[in-house]
């Protein structure tokens, strides 16, 4: 009996915050982003978060060589590491250098651009390679665009920078009959490979390991292993935010020790293997063509893009912002183009979403007291920034 294999993926995400506008001079104060506020976000997540996690993870690869993990961390991050915890780059490169960690390709700012601008889009991918090759020398051969976003389209798109591999979500109304647990293929391009992330198993732990109201409460590390050898496919991928590595769940709540013991026992399985994405793409052949003709995503009930994108405050600030990319174009101010950047950050536009949410992904820290007040502010600062590229462009004339 073949072994199967545990596809382990972890999105290492941290929102940037922009600063209050409530007393703003539109065209007088470009300085958006709230340095003091970023500083301490990254700061708090390093100590509880990624810098225990990368002592954990780089102990358990020093204990155990079978065991393989994945990574998506913008490069926008990276500056933010950099800048505030110049600790956890350490920490990652330490787990790079034992080479049972795969570095998958992302966009450098965590944005939305595979929705609206091809040439924005493609101009993430290559920084954030250059990113990854700067840090950790490394080369990501995987995909995973923002948010697990995914849509045929999309996917031919990313063929075309060069992925023949693609990590997107298993969601249930593409699916239909079909398990995530195997691997698929593009449907217009079939020589690209999806791996779809199990939602179920997933989210037991990255929602549902500190929710006393479960039915499932305690999870423990043998019953999430049986669960894992009961699916009936043969790959079965594991995603998560890191951030769910004590600070969605605190390590009070036992996290860390669950993972621990779960990567323990899952090793001395005969039954289970852990892989890296490329691993099991190259291991595992596609069992057919998945149509995915509207993006998904691995956000709420819904798995789409109505997140960020299913209000009119959402699109108004989404439309502004993009209908600049032309204009900067004739600038060639590379200030411009990094603030235009860090602006297509999508949790902009996700506090702005007047959704109710059912399960927590959609509760991370929310600045704003409404909507409507972070639709204000965010265009208090994407007008200001329009003043800016349309005075670049009038002095170019």
């Amino acid at each position: 009996m073949a072994k199967k294999s545990i596809c382990l993926y972890f999105e290492v995400h941290q929102p940037l915050r922009l600063r209050t506008y409530k007393f703003f001079d539109i065209g007088k104060d470009s300085h958006y982003f709230d340095d003091f506020a970023c500083r301490t976000l990254v700061k708090k997540a390093a100590q509880e978060c990624y810098l225990p996690m990368n002592a954990l993870l780089l102990d358990i690869i020093k204990k155990n060589k079978k065991f393989k993990v994945s990574f998506s961390i913008a490069g926008e991050l990276l500056e933010q590491f950099d800048r505030y915890a110049p600790e956890v780059i350490d920490g990652f490169k330490a787990l790079s250098a034992t080479g049972n960690v795969e570095f998958v390709g992302c966009t450098y700012y965590h944005s939305l651009a595979s929705l609206v601008s091809p040439s924005e889009f493609e101009h993430q991918v290559r920084k954030q390679e250059a990113a990854l090759e700067s840090y950790f020398g490394a080369t990501p051969k995987v995909f995973c665009n923002t948010e697990m976003i995914y849509s045929d389209a999309i996917g031919k798109a990313i063929y075309a920078l060069g992925y023949k591999t693609v990590l997107t979500e298993g969601a249930r109304h593409i699916m239909g009959w079909r398990h995530p647990d195997f691997i698929y293929n593009n449907d217009i391009q079939p020589r690209q490979k999806l791996i779809l992330r199990n939602w179920r198993l997933s989210d037991d732990v990255a929602l549902r390991f500190n929710q006393r109201e479960w039915d499932q409460w305690p999870l423990t590390a043998d019953k999430y292993i049986n669960w894992i050898k009961e699916s009936e496919g043969e790959v079965v991928t594991l995603g998560m935010g890191y951030r769910t590595f004590g600070l969605t769940h605190p390590v009070s709540s036992g996290i860390l020790d669950f993972f621990r013991a779960f990567v323990d026992m899952a090793s001395k399985d005969a039954d289970l293997e852990f892989v890296t994405p490329s691993e099991a793409a190259k291991k595992y052949k596609s069992v057919g063509g998945l149509d995915v003709a509207e993006p998904i995503s691995w956000s709420d009930e819904e798995r789409d893009t109505t997140a960020w994108l299913g209000n009119e405050l959402q699109q108004e600030a989404f439309n502004k912002l993009y209908a600049q990319a032309e204009k900067l174009g004739l600038c060639g101010d590379p200030t411009l183009w990094i603030d235009f950047g860090r602006l297509q950050e999508c949790d902009n536009f996700y506090y702005m979403s007047t959704k109710y949410f059912s399960e927590g992904p959609a509760k991370i820290h929310n600045p704003y007291p409404s909507p409507y007040e972070a639709f204000i502010n965010y265009m208090n600062a994407v007008s200001d920034f329009i003043i800016r590229v349309d005075d670049m462009v009038s002095s170019k004339e």
